[in-house]
């Protein structure tokens, strides 16, 4: 098996010992993403829809980065730190996924780094693989 790094500046770096994805045999595992700016890394300000929104802007930007799209994406996990947002995620996705709709946990945590509460991890399918 081959493994290749993706990076794009256009999402925020990372800011531990991991690569914003990882393509292995046409599947691409992105890393979660926080409401990070990329220009700044620091968290956007807003609402919680805001820092929604960043969180999906951030993993369509990788997602371009591997030569896909978020209609790529086929298993989506996104983790919350209050699940009463859980409405307003359903909301925001709809404005970044298209039917059929990938699969998705939703999972409540107690914390998330540099204490956001909302991060979104995903997997997508490429045809063809790179």
């Amino acid at each position: 098996m081959s493994k290749a790094a993706i990076h794009t500046n256009t999402a925020p770096a990372a800011i531990g010992t991991y690569s914003q994805a990882i393509e292995a045999n046409g599947l691409v595992f992105l890393s979660g993403q926080i409401p990070l700016d990329p220009a700044t890394m620091e968290v956007v300000d807003g609402d919680f829809e805001a820092r929604a929104r960043r969180v999906f802007d951030n993993l369509a930007a990788v997602a371009v980065a591997a030569g896909g799209t978020l209609d790529d994406v086929v298993k989506l996990t996104v983790f919350l730190t209050d699940l009463g947002n859980f409405a307003t995620v359903n909301a925001v996705m709809e404005d970044y996924f298209h039917k059929p709709f990938p699969a998705r946990a939703a999972v409540g945590v107690a914390s998330l780094p540099k204490g956001v509460d909302v991060e979104a991890d995903a997997i997508l399918a490429l045809n063809p693989p790179l």
